[in-house]
């Protein structure tokens, strides 16, 4: 059989546009800092189209299967081929236009960059190369080609995801079984378990703003994903300066207005609550500390690993009822799971101005289900406390922006389960604070913005 020789005409132009994208990020270098606006602008635009690209991408193979059988199938193959490189080039130019003009940078997007790059050049040898597979003239290397670009897209796409949501995306709530098998790693931040900072405030630097400024992407140069990192600061120099709240460029920025382009987190993530932005700042006037295991209006206990949680017992029988009780008051009690010896959650967002100790009550044949109760901003005053100390399994209890003044707290110190107390924005008076030395189960309570708070180092013992 003569074999079928590739065009030099056809090959030229592969071989070029080849070396464009493999030159590209030297000529254009990633270099952390921001560039021309209109760049920012259309750069915006590659969310919004990678995924038509992505989805004939993994098309392709199945119609090439499919078409052993069905000769139609496979010159639509064809077809989506040429339609997928035709969308998968504007795709990445725009991605550059956004990582270039926005200066990220970081070794996630790195990967991101050169995965799309080795992505771009499969897609064009596959066109190259698949007339001749189609001829029968070579009949393997167009086949390997194919499984090199399905496996160059997930792992362009698995990068793009960690830059968008974070390298620990897939594993953050991992069970406990697979984490044994699959071990996800050490995520040192730099600073002890037991701190504060670790217990509380790396957990929303994680949360709000890790995504933008961590080991994925680093921008403005700036870091957030340890401790060290974040006193380092960025190219706009430091973010947190201790016991100098007011000069910390870190909080100016999360409470800028939202229009402010420095407005931080930006892109539309979800903004840093009010408590969050207090609770930073409040820890940064205590000298922002990688050490201290509590500041004044917190506290935090560090435990190296908490029991498991018990089971509940099986409501399903009582659902019928349940239903009924939602739609008769509006409080909603929702299903931590699929599985009912997981409990459930009392939530009373949608109702919580009229939501009262005597709707609470009518919860009480429920009680031993019950493992959150969510009563911020109800109506709720010390009275609730004689229904709340029947949810024996409650291992969480907002009460903050309630009327709660503490009297009869000490009831909850029969909760065993109870690890999680916020009753900041209350009128928790220190006294009635000294209660919660009662509760050596508690992990995390939150205090501030109540008559307690400058106490509050001193209203929770350590185990």
């Amino acid at each position: 059989m003569q074999r079928t020789r590739i065009p030099y005409t056809a090959a030229l132009p592969v071989g070029i546009a080849a070396i464009v994208l493999v030159l590209l990020p030297f000529v254009f270098h990633l270099d952390g800092h921001a560039h021309a606006q209109w760049l920012r602008f259309f750069g915006h635009f590659h969310p919004a189209l990678l995924h038509i690209p992505i989805g004939l991408i993994i098309l392709l193979p199945v119609l090439e299967i499919a078409g052993a059988q069905r000769p139609a199938l496979r010159e639509a193959a064809g077809f989506v081929l040429r339609l997928a490189l035709a969308l998968a080039l504007p795709t990445f130019a725009l991605g550059y236009m956004l990582a270039y003009g926005s200066g990220d940078t970081g070794s996630t997007l790195t990967r991101h960059l050169w995965g799309a790059i080795a992505l771009c050049i499969a897609l064009m040898l596959c066109s190259l190369i698949r007339p001749a597979w189609a001829a029968g003239t070579q009949p393997r290397f167009y086949p390997v080609l194919v499984a090199f670009t399905v496996i160059a897209l997930f792992w362009t796409g698995h990068n793009g995801g960690s830059i968008t949501y974070g390298g620990g995306y897939l594993t953050s709530n991992m069970p406990a079984g697979l984490r044994r098998i699959f071990p996800a790693g050490s995520t040192g931040i730099g600073a002890d378990p037991a701190s504060f900072y670790a217990q509380h405030i790396h957990p929303v630097l994680d949360a709000k703003c890790v995504a933008c400024h961590g080991t994925s992407t680093e921008k403005g140069g700036l870091r957030l994903d340890t401790y060290p990192s974040l006193m380092h600061g960025g190219k706009d120099g430091l973010v947190v300066i201790a016991a100098k709240p007011e000069a910390s460029l870190l909080l100016a920025r999360v409470t800028l207005p939202t229009n402010d382009k420095h407005y931080m987190p930006a892109e539309g993530r979800t903004p840093l609550t009010p408590d969050e932005i207090k609770m930073i700042r409040t820890w940064i006037t205590a000298g922002a500390s990688s050490t201290a295991t509590t500041i004044p209006g917190f506290a935090s206990v560090a435990q190296p690993s908490e029991p498991p949680p018990q089971p509940v017992g099986d409501y399903s029988a009582l659902m019928p009822e349940i239903e009924r009780m939602q739609q008769q008051q509006g409080a909603k009690l929702v299903p931590v799971s699929g599985k009912p010896s997981d409990g459930l959650i009392l939530r009373t967002v949608d109702i919580a101005s009229a939501f009262n100790d005597a709707q609470l009550a009518q919860f009480e044949k429920f009680a031993p289900y019950i493992v959150e109760a969510e009563l911020s901003r109800t109506a709720v005053t010390d009275a609730s406390f004689d229904t709340l100390r029947t949810f024996t399994h409650l291992r969480a209890l907002r009460l903050d922006g309630t009327a709660i003044t503490g009297s009869g707290l000490a009831k909850l110190a029969t909760l065993t389960q109870l690890t999680y107390l916020n009753l900041s924005n209350t009128r928790l008076t220190a006294q009635s604070a000294g209660a919660l030395k009662s509760m050596p189960q508690l992990r995390h309570v939150y205090l501030f913005n109540s008559p307690a708070q400058p106490d509050a180092t001193a209203a929770k013992s350590t185990p």
